[in-house]
């Protein structure tokens, strides 16, 4: 086949300056119905090969396809690849051939099988206030000092993309409905149509096509708040693009740098803002913002109900010996005097409620993980002073120890070289109880001015502490400044009642 440059000169040749084709072929060197075919045809250039020949890989190209046609039935990730097929060959079967050409192979024969791997999407655009697609994501933050893994609560609008975003200690049922209730008040009304993967918190059981049996609870959190769920087919997250982009985009901004905060409500509050910063983002392609895409979509939600729906799972639980109850593989602390009894519990997603009969007598923030304890020190401080000798020991008070001011041990300390070891821890503890009826820092204001004084009882520290508490006198000095009253008329005396 001629080149551009050839063609270019056989046809100026001819055409422009009237040479015979005869001359052109001598000239060129092709034959005279190659320089024929240049004046008749436009340029083509060169025509692929029908078939392309294997010389060397030819004995192998059966022994390829059998291994390509077997992993139609094997998962994505353990099939064959190029490279792969290029080895075993090597190794099993003594190929002296290049990889260039098994691996031209192999993109022909997965083409052939279908195999391919590359998807084919049709292009949609979303429905106004009507869809809106949710994910968990996983991350990381430094809470109270500690590092924590969380899970990334991610709901997002199809139609405008303004996003919700809040994070948990665990993607438990309880904290998905959780964060629907929050969602829900976030965007202000419930979107007719949420779509998920097939989590196991809303489905029990999924059948072939599109038909799933959902969990009870979960069908009755729907039920309540009417919204219609659709779950994507198995494996087949991309059905949820614009979430799972969500989740990355979260996990990079949001959380980069890692977030150091005080406690998981404060984490939270600082993502809530950050959702509400992202309505003044324009999203490639659209003329309009977030928020006033979001605007155009609010009067399609579904009205919110006038009480949220009651995401609290109750149980019963007996207090041991220990004072303590077992919900959930983690441990709580009760009143000593509720030991042995049987208790109703309220289990919210941040705390626990303890009730005996109808009478709420503790709660406490709730554990996640297992094996965990949560004691009230003031549950345990009678006990513990009618048994002075456990004072060291005592879990309550070895847990609250890491945390106390460093007024408390100095304090411990004097009464126990005033009144003796014995002696003195008891009525250390009775200053510990100053903390159930006081706030903190005006207990330790009163520790403080104590030691200064040099007093060495509780009885001290308490009247210290009820002067630092005490409402201020009513001060007289400016008593004159205030308006008098007018002289009474006494003219009128013995008048009211009148003549008997």
């Amino acid at each position: 086949m001629i080149k551009v440059d050839q063609y270019e000169y056989i046809r100026t040749s001819v055409r422009v300056y009237k040479k015979k084709i005869r001359e052109v072929a001598k000239e060129t060197g092709h034959s005279r119905n190659t320089i024929r075919k240049a004046l008749k045809e436009e340029y083509i250039g060169y025509k692929p090969r029908v078939n392309q020949p294997y010389p060397v890989l030819g004995p192998y190209i059966g022994i390829i396809d059998g291994w390509i046609k077997d992993d139609k039935d094997k998962p994505k990730k353990q099939r064959h690849t190029a490279t792969r097929v290029y080895h075993r060959l090597q190794r099993e079967h003594d190929y002296q051939g290049g990889e260039t050409t098994v691996r031209r192979y192999v993109r022909e024969a997965k083409l052939r099988y279908g195999l391919t791997g590359a998807g084919v999407f049709i292009p949609c655009s979303a429905r106004v206030g009507q869809e809106a697609e949710i994910d968990w994501g996983a991350c990381i933050a430094i809470l109270g000092g500690v590092q924590v893994k969380l899970k990334m609560f991610c709901m997002r609008s199809k139609f405008s993309g303004k996003h919700y975003v809040r994070c948990y200690p665990c993607e438990r049922q309880q904290s998905f409905f959780d964060a629907h209730i929050r969602a829900f008040e976030y965007f202000g009304g419930i979107f007719p149509v949420l779509i998920y993967d097939n989590l196991t918190t809303a489905v029990q059981k999924v059948f072939v096509g599109k038909k799933r049996k959902l969990q009870e609870s979960y069908n009755k959190f729907k039920a309540y708040y009417n919204f219609e769920p659709r779950f994507c087919n198995v494996g087949k997250g991309n059905e949820k693009g614009g979430v799972e982009g969500l989740v990355g985009y979260s996990r990079r901004n949001y959380m980069v740098p890692v977030p150091c905060e005080e406690s998981l409500a404060a984490l939270n509050e600082k993502l809530l803002h950050e959702c509400y910063e992202y309505g003044d983002h324009r999203i490639a392609g659209q003329q309009e913002t977030v928020s006033e895409l979001y605007g155009a979509e609010k009067e399609h939600l579904i009205k919110l109900p006038e009480t949220e729906f009651g995401n609290v799972e109750p149980c019963k639980a007996k207090a041991d010996k220990y004072a303590t109850i077992s919900v959930d593989r983690n441990r709580y602390s009760v009143p000593v005097r509720y030991a042995n009894m049987i208790l109703n519990v309220l289990q919210y997603t941040d705390r626990i409620d303890l009730f005996w009969r109808n009478w709420k007598i503790t709660s406490h923030q709730r554990l996640y993980g297992i094996n965990k304890w949560n004691l009230n020190p003031q549950h345990y401080l009678r006990l513990i002073q009618h048994r002075p000798q456990s004072f060291e020991y005592a879990r309550p008070i070895l847990q609250w120890r890491e945390q106390w001011p460093e007024c408390l041990e100095r304090l411990l300390a004097h009464f126990r070289q005033k009144q003796g070891t014995t002696k003195g821890t008891r009525d250390f503890l009775s200053v510990l109880m100053l903390y159930k009826k006081h706030k903190a820092n005006d207990v330790q204001t009163a520790v403080e001015k104590a030691l200064a004084a040099n007093v060495g009882c509780s009885r001290s520290v308490e009247h210290i502490l009820l002067n630092l508490c005490k409402e201020p006198d009513v001060c007289f000095d400016k008593l004159a400044d205030w308006p008098s009253l007018s002289a009474p008329d006494v003219s009128v005396y013995n008048q009211i009642g009148g003549e008997i």
